[in-house]
Protein backbone atom coordinates (compact mmCIF):
# COMPACT_ATOMS: atom_id res chain seq x y z
CA UNK A 1 0.00 0.00 0.00
CA UNK A 2 1.41 3.20 -1.03
CA UNK A 3 1.36 5.85 1.94
CA UNK A 4 2.58 8.86 0.41
CA UNK A 5 -0.26 10.86 0.90
CA UNK A 6 -1.85 9.43 4.35
CA UNK A 7 -1.83 12.36 6.81
CA UNK A 8 -4.50 10.50 9.01
CA UNK A 9 -3.91 12.03 12.64
CA UNK A 10 -1.56 14.46 11.97
CA UNK A 11 -2.02 17.43 14.05
CA UNK A 12 -2.48 20.21 11.86
CA UNK A 13 -2.26 23.98 13.40
CA UNK A 14 -4.08 26.56 11.08
CA UNK A 15 -3.37 30.31 11.78
CA UNK A 16 -6.14 32.64 9.91
CA UNK A 17 -8.25 29.35 9.92
CA UNK A 18 -11.66 31.72 10.12
CA UNK A 19 -11.24 32.95 6.27
CA UNK A 20 -12.86 31.49 3.50
CA UNK A 21 -9.81 29.75 2.52
CA UNK A 22 -8.79 28.42 5.56
CA UNK A 23 -12.11 27.27 6.62
CA UNK A 24 -12.10 25.22 3.20
CA UNK A 25 -9.13 23.64 3.81
CA UNK A 26 -9.54 23.04 7.16
CA UNK A 27 -12.27 21.38 6.46
CA UNK A 28 -10.43 19.45 3.94
CA UNK A 29 -7.77 17.78 6.07
CA UNK A 30 -9.78 17.38 8.58
CA UNK A 31 -12.20 14.95 6.50
CA UNK A 32 -8.95 13.33 5.36
CA UNK A 33 -8.08 12.24 8.80
CA UNK A 34 -6.19 14.72 10.26
CA UNK A 35 -6.01 16.76 13.53
CA UNK A 36 -7.16 20.37 12.89
CA UNK A 37 -7.01 23.24 15.26
CA UNK A 38 -7.79 26.30 13.61
CA UNK A 39 -6.36 29.80 15.16
CA UNK A 40 -8.16 32.63 14.86
CA UNK A 41 -9.74 36.19 16.08
CA UNK A 42 -13.11 35.73 15.37
CA UNK A 43 -14.12 33.17 18.06
CA UNK A 44 -18.03 32.88 16.54
CA UNK A 45 -17.13 31.97 13.49
CA UNK A 46 -14.09 29.32 14.27
CA UNK A 47 -16.71 27.47 16.35
CA UNK A 48 -19.31 27.38 13.77
CA UNK A 49 -16.22 26.02 11.33
CA UNK A 50 -15.48 23.41 13.77
CA UNK A 51 -19.26 22.38 14.81
CA UNK A 52 -19.87 22.13 10.88
CA UNK A 53 -16.54 20.02 10.21
CA UNK A 54 -17.13 17.48 13.61
CA UNK A 55 -20.64 17.42 12.15
CA UNK A 56 -19.33 15.73 9.28
CA UNK A 57 -17.15 13.30 11.07
CA UNK A 58 -13.47 15.43 11.34
CA UNK A 59 -11.68 15.92 14.09
CA UNK A 60 -11.17 20.04 14.57
CA UNK A 61 -11.16 22.41 17.84
CA UNK A 62 -10.69 26.58 17.38
CA UNK A 63 -8.65 28.44 19.79
CA UNK A 64 -8.31 32.14 20.19
CA UNK A 65 -5.35 33.80 18.97
CA UNK A 66 -3.32 36.49 18.32
CA UNK A 67 -0.29 36.36 15.77
CA UNK A 68 1.33 39.09 16.19
CA UNK A 69 1.42 38.30 19.88
CA UNK A 70 4.36 36.04 21.03
CA UNK A 71 2.82 35.52 23.92
CA UNK A 72 -0.51 34.46 23.13
CA UNK A 73 0.81 31.58 19.75
CA UNK A 74 3.27 30.50 22.52
CA UNK A 75 0.20 29.59 24.87
CA UNK A 76 -1.89 28.56 21.80
CA UNK A 77 1.17 26.04 21.29
CA UNK A 78 1.83 25.06 24.80
CA UNK A 79 -2.18 24.21 25.24
CA UNK A 80 -2.50 21.77 21.84
CA UNK A 81 1.16 19.83 22.97
CA UNK A 82 -0.73 18.97 26.09
CA UNK A 83 -3.26 17.57 24.35
CA UNK A 84 -2.01 16.27 20.75
CA UNK A 85 1.82 15.82 21.82
CA UNK A 86 3.19 16.72 18.83
CA UNK A 87 2.75 19.32 15.55
CA UNK A 88 2.98 17.97 12.40
CA UNK A 89 2.22 20.91 10.15
CA UNK A 90 1.72 25.03 10.58
CA UNK A 91 -0.30 26.44 7.42
CA UNK A 92 0.26 30.00 8.00
CA UNK A 93 -2.55 31.33 6.75
CA UNK A 94 -2.91 34.70 8.83
CA UNK A 95 -2.91 37.80 6.73
CA UNK A 96 -4.97 40.76 5.20
CA UNK A 97 -4.85 44.70 4.05
CA UNK A 98 -5.80 47.49 4.77
CA UNK A 99 -7.48 50.67 2.48
CA UNK A 100 -4.57 52.87 4.04
CA UNK A 101 -1.70 50.69 2.05
CA UNK A 102 -3.47 50.32 -0.68
CA UNK A 103 -3.17 53.22 -3.23
CA UNK A 104 -6.08 53.55 -5.90
CA UNK A 105 -5.90 54.94 -9.18
CA UNK A 106 -6.81 58.68 -8.38
CA UNK A 107 -4.38 58.69 -5.60
CA UNK A 108 -0.26 58.73 -5.27
CA UNK A 109 2.26 57.10 -3.48
CA UNK A 110 2.30 60.09 -1.01
CA UNK A 111 -1.16 59.13 -0.10
CA UNK A 112 -0.03 56.22 1.09
CA UNK A 113 -0.32 56.00 5.03
CA UNK A 114 2.93 54.80 6.34
CA UNK A 115 1.14 53.94 9.73
CA UNK A 116 -1.15 51.46 7.75
CA UNK A 117 1.43 50.11 5.85
CA UNK A 118 3.45 49.00 8.46
CA UNK A 119 0.71 47.12 10.39
CA UNK A 120 0.08 45.42 7.02
CA UNK A 121 3.78 44.49 6.83
CA UNK A 122 2.72 42.86 10.32
CA UNK A 123 0.12 41.12 9.98
CA UNK A 124 1.43 39.20 7.13
CA UNK A 125 4.94 39.07 7.58
CA UNK A 126 5.28 39.33 11.09
CA UNK A 127 2.39 37.17 11.74
CA UNK A 128 4.13 34.66 9.48
CA UNK A 129 7.43 34.52 11.79
CA UNK A 130 6.09 34.29 15.78
CA UNK A 131 3.93 31.24 14.55
CA UNK A 132 6.66 29.85 13.06
CA UNK A 133 9.09 30.72 15.71
CA UNK A 134 6.82 29.21 18.17
CA UNK A 135 5.45 25.81 16.18
CA UNK A 136 8.92 25.17 14.84
CA UNK A 137 10.38 24.34 18.51
CA UNK A 138 7.87 20.99 19.17
CA UNK A 139 8.64 19.91 15.18
CA UNK A 140 12.92 20.28 15.36
CA UNK A 141 12.26 18.51 19.16
CA UNK A 142 10.08 15.43 17.31
CA UNK A 143 12.45 15.61 14.33
CA UNK A 144 10.41 16.28 11.73
CA UNK A 145 7.54 18.77 10.67
CA UNK A 146 5.89 20.84 7.69
CA UNK A 147 5.49 24.87 7.68
CA UNK A 148 3.60 25.76 4.79
CA UNK A 149 3.26 29.86 3.94
CA UNK A 150 0.57 32.20 1.88
CA UNK A 151 1.84 33.69 -0.59
CA UNK A 152 0.43 35.37 -3.11
CA UNK A 153 0.77 36.38 -7.43
CA UNK A 154 1.66 39.64 -5.66
CA UNK A 155 4.71 38.42 -4.59
CA UNK A 156 6.17 37.53 -8.17
CA UNK A 157 4.78 41.02 -9.53
CA UNK A 158 4.54 44.60 -8.66
CA UNK A 159 0.67 44.57 -8.93
CA UNK A 160 -1.11 47.98 -8.90
CA UNK A 161 -2.86 49.64 -5.70
CA UNK A 162 -1.55 46.61 -3.20
CA UNK A 163 1.47 48.60 -1.88
CA UNK A 164 1.82 47.20 1.52
CA UNK A 165 0.26 43.51 0.72
CA UNK A 166 2.63 43.34 -2.00
CA UNK A 167 5.95 44.07 -0.10
CA UNK A 168 4.81 41.77 3.29
CA UNK A 169 3.65 38.86 -0.05
CA UNK A 170 7.16 38.83 -1.23
CA UNK A 171 8.75 38.96 1.84
CA UNK A 172 6.98 35.97 2.79
CA UNK A 173 8.07 33.99 -0.19
CA UNK A 174 11.69 35.28 0.72
CA UNK A 175 11.43 34.23 4.67
CA UNK A 176 10.17 30.87 2.93
CA UNK A 177 13.22 30.46 0.97
CA UNK A 178 15.36 31.20 4.06
CA UNK A 179 13.76 29.19 6.71
CA UNK A 180 14.21 25.99 4.39
CA UNK A 181 17.93 26.46 4.43
CA UNK A 182 18.22 27.47 8.06
CA UNK A 183 15.79 24.61 9.01
CA UNK A 184 17.20 21.61 6.94
CA UNK A 185 20.70 22.89 7.55
CA UNK A 186 20.92 23.15 11.64
CA UNK A 187 17.88 20.91 12.34
CA UNK A 188 18.20 17.82 9.17
CA UNK A 189 16.28 17.02 6.33
CA UNK A 190 13.27 16.51 8.65
CA UNK A 191 12.00 19.88 8.70
CA UNK A 192 10.43 21.11 5.40
CA UNK A 193 9.39 24.74 4.49
CA UNK A 194 7.32 25.90 1.62
CA UNK A 195 4.35 27.91 0.09
CA UNK A 196 1.67 28.34 -1.38
CA UNK A 197 1.10 31.08 -3.80
CA UNK A 198 -3.05 31.09 -4.71
CA UNK A 199 -4.15 33.23 -8.02
CA UNK A 200 -6.66 34.65 -7.27
CA UNK A 201 -10.12 33.46 -5.26
CA UNK A 202 -12.96 35.70 -3.84
CA UNK A 203 -12.66 36.05 -0.35
CA UNK A 204 -14.38 38.39 2.32
CA UNK A 205 -11.50 40.80 2.05
CA UNK A 206 -11.46 41.43 -1.51
CA UNK A 207 -15.15 40.91 -2.57
CA UNK A 208 -15.84 44.58 -3.02
CA UNK A 209 -12.63 45.00 -5.03
CA UNK A 210 -13.49 42.21 -7.41
CA UNK A 211 -17.08 41.73 -7.47
CA UNK A 212 -19.99 44.39 -7.82
CA UNK A 213 -23.19 44.16 -5.65
CA UNK A 214 -24.72 42.17 -8.45
CA UNK A 215 -22.13 39.76 -8.56
CA UNK A 216 -20.60 40.89 -11.59
CA UNK A 217 -16.93 41.62 -11.82
CA UNK A 218 -15.61 45.57 -11.60
CA UNK A 219 -12.64 46.51 -13.93
CA UNK A 220 -10.09 44.82 -11.96
CA UNK A 221 -11.53 41.81 -11.47
CA UNK A 222 -12.22 41.75 -14.99
CA UNK A 223 -8.12 42.47 -15.71
CA UNK A 224 -7.75 39.38 -13.73
CA UNK A 225 -9.85 36.99 -15.43
CA UNK A 226 -8.01 39.00 -18.88
CA UNK A 227 -4.57 37.69 -17.14
CA UNK A 228 -5.81 34.43 -15.96
CA UNK A 229 -5.49 31.60 -18.55
CA UNK A 230 -8.25 29.61 -17.40
CA UNK A 231 -10.63 32.48 -17.62
CA UNK A 232 -11.83 32.55 -14.05
CA UNK A 233 -11.56 33.44 -10.61
CA UNK A 234 -10.06 29.78 -8.62
CA UNK A 235 -12.45 28.09 -6.13
CA UNK A 236 -10.98 27.37 -2.91
CA UNK A 237 -10.70 23.61 -3.06
CA UNK A 238 -8.57 23.80 -5.29
CA UNK A 239 -5.68 24.75 -2.72
CA UNK A 240 -6.59 21.99 -1.14
CA UNK A 241 -4.93 19.04 -2.99
CA UNK A 242 -1.57 21.24 -3.47
CA UNK A 243 -1.53 21.51 0.56
CA UNK A 244 -2.28 18.06 1.31
CA UNK A 245 1.08 17.01 -1.15
CA UNK A 246 3.03 20.00 0.99
CA UNK A 247 2.36 18.45 4.11
CA UNK A 248 2.66 14.53 3.46
CA UNK A 249 5.49 12.16 2.58
CA UNK A 250 4.96 12.51 -1.14
CA UNK A 251 7.04 16.05 -1.02
CA UNK A 252 9.77 14.46 1.65
CA UNK A 253 12.00 15.78 -0.53
CA UNK A 254 10.37 19.35 -1.22
CA UNK A 255 11.14 22.26 0.37
CA UNK A 256 11.90 26.00 -0.11
CA UNK A 257 9.77 26.22 -3.21
CA UNK A 258 6.73 28.62 -3.84
CA UNK A 259 3.72 26.64 -5.21
CA UNK A 260 1.69 28.38 -7.55
CA UNK A 261 -2.03 27.23 -7.94
CA UNK A 262 -3.17 30.37 -10.03
CA UNK A 263 -5.14 29.02 -13.40
CA UNK A 264 -1.92 30.06 -15.04
CA UNK A 265 -2.12 33.81 -14.34
CA UNK A 266 1.88 33.98 -13.40
CA UNK A 267 2.84 31.91 -16.32
CA UNK A 268 0.50 34.52 -18.76
CA UNK A 269 2.80 37.31 -20.37
CA UNK A 270 0.07 39.19 -23.15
Amino acid sequence: MNDLFNIKDYVVVITGGTGVLGRTIAKYLALNGAKVIILGRKEDVGREIVADIVNDGGQAEFMKTDVMDYATVQKNCDDIMAKYGRVDTLLNAAGGNMAGAVISPDQTFFDLKVEEFQKVLNLNLTGTVIPTQVFLKPMVEQGKGSIINFSSMAAFRPMTRVCGYAAAKAGISNFTEFMAAECAKKFGEGIRVNAIAPGFFITEQNRALLTNPDGSYTQRGNDVIRQTPFGRMGDPEELCGTIHYLMSDAAKFVTGTVAVVDGGFNAFAM
